[in-house]
């Protein structure tokens, strides 16, 4: 028997939306003359290294680190728009979120962004779904941490096995069952509710 979910914990990149980073990068790859999945080992490491992920950097230090390691050509803004063009949010998942914060959920966004986070908020109105967001680039600790999700926890004020999270990365799911969380590997919209059919927090069968 499962415990009574209070909080669900969603990601965004591959989740609530079309996965923008790495198939933006994918598009910069090969506009480049580069192998696509090399060039986003590459770049998904210096997100993280140069400090950028947490806000420790600023993105025009993050976007030399990536010409400097790679040669890519292109202005700042442009590379940020092959990106966040890419960022296309999910109207089935957006309707989950709303239905269980109508149902008395708390319901918030952990994601591994940058400020661009905050660009896409401001275009589509992103963050009104949620009751609390999590983003690594303002709580300066990302979910290759595992620390962070016993502090969003403690944050929302519900126990680590009264949360749900929803993410697409096998090791971020991996290190919030360590922590002790509910967890769901994204892999598609259909069996994402037949998941939470299966948890039973709710009937996915909404009217919709």
């Amino acid at each position: 028997m499962h415990t009574v979910i209070r909080a669900v914990l969603f990601d965004y990149g591959g989740v609530i939306a079309e996965e923008g980073f790495r198939e933006g990068l994918f598009a910069i790859g090969r506009a480049n003359g580069l192998e696509p999945e090399p060039f986003f080992e590459v770049v998904d490491r210096l997100v993280y290294e140069t400090g950028y992920l947490i806000g420790m950097a600023d993105e025009a230090s993050f976007w030399r680190a990536v010409r400097h390691q790679t040669g890519i050509l292109g202005s700042d803004s442009e590379l940020r728009a092959e990106i966040l063009n890419r960022f296309v949010n999910r109207s089935e998942m957006i309707a989950t979120v709303d239905h269980l914060r109508s149902r008395g959920c708390i319901v918030g966004l952990l994601s591994d962004q940058t400020n661009w986070l905050e660009e896409i908020d401001k275009r589509t109105a992103l963050y009104g779904h949620f009751d609390r967001i999590f983003n690594s680039y303002r709580i300066h600790k990302s979910k290759r941490d595992s620390s962070v999700f016993r502090d969003v926890c403690k944050s929302l004020e519900v126990g680590t096995g009264e949360t749900l999270f929803i993410d697409d990365n096998p090791s971020h799911i991996k290190r919030a069952q360590e922590q002790g969380l509910q967890t769901i590997l994204f892999v598609s919209v259909e069996d994402y509710e037949e998941q939470l059919k299966r948890i039973g927090i709710f009937d996915t069968e909404k009217g919709r």
